[in-house]
């Protein structure tokens, strides 16, 4: 699976696409990332780790959307991941004034330019989309919003 990523340079930012493989070491492109049981959403949690964390990718599953992780900090976290939440290249947020939630935007591929194209319609309430983010479902709830209303669970 080809992954976005951000690089810095000085107060530029740019997005570059990485390959997360087996057998290599990369890095969490997300602001927090969870480590699971097995792969599925639904999986149980075994731990977390933060953006720029490093992990060591044991395997990809066949679909290329789950990879077996152990933590670089902590040898006995391991489990599995999606890859949308790693990057084959070390992501550094320091030397920068981009807070984690901006540079985890931007590896995603949300950049000043896509901002600021949206912002042109004059339309935008960002105070409600913060408010939209700061709502937190439980796991329990989610699953059973997703299994109540026959959705498909995507695993």
């Amino acid at each position: 699976m080809i992954l976005a990523l951000l690089v810095s340079y000085g107060s530029k930012v740019g997005v570059l696409f990485a390959q997360v493989k087996s057998g290599s070491a990369a890095w969490v492109s997300a602001k927090k990332a969870d480590i699971k049981s097995s792969t599925g959403f639904f999986a149980s949690t075994r731990g977390s780790l933060e953006l720029g964390a490093e992990v060591m990718v044991l395997e990809v599953n066949p679909k290329g959307n789950w990879a077996n992780v152990r933590s670089a900090a902590n040898a006995s976290l391991n489990g599995w991941m999606a890859v949308s939440n790693l990057s084959a290249r070390r992501i550094v947020a320091s030397g920068t004034s981009a807070s984690a939630t901006e540079v985890a935007l931007a590896a995603k591929g949300f950049n000043q330019e896509v901002e600021d194209a949206y912002k042109t319609s004059g339309e935008l309430n960002y105070a409600d989309v913060d408010k939209t983010e700061a709502i937190t479902v439980s796991q329990d709830d989610l699953y059973k919003f997703v299994t109540e209303g026959r959705l498909n669970t995507g695993e």
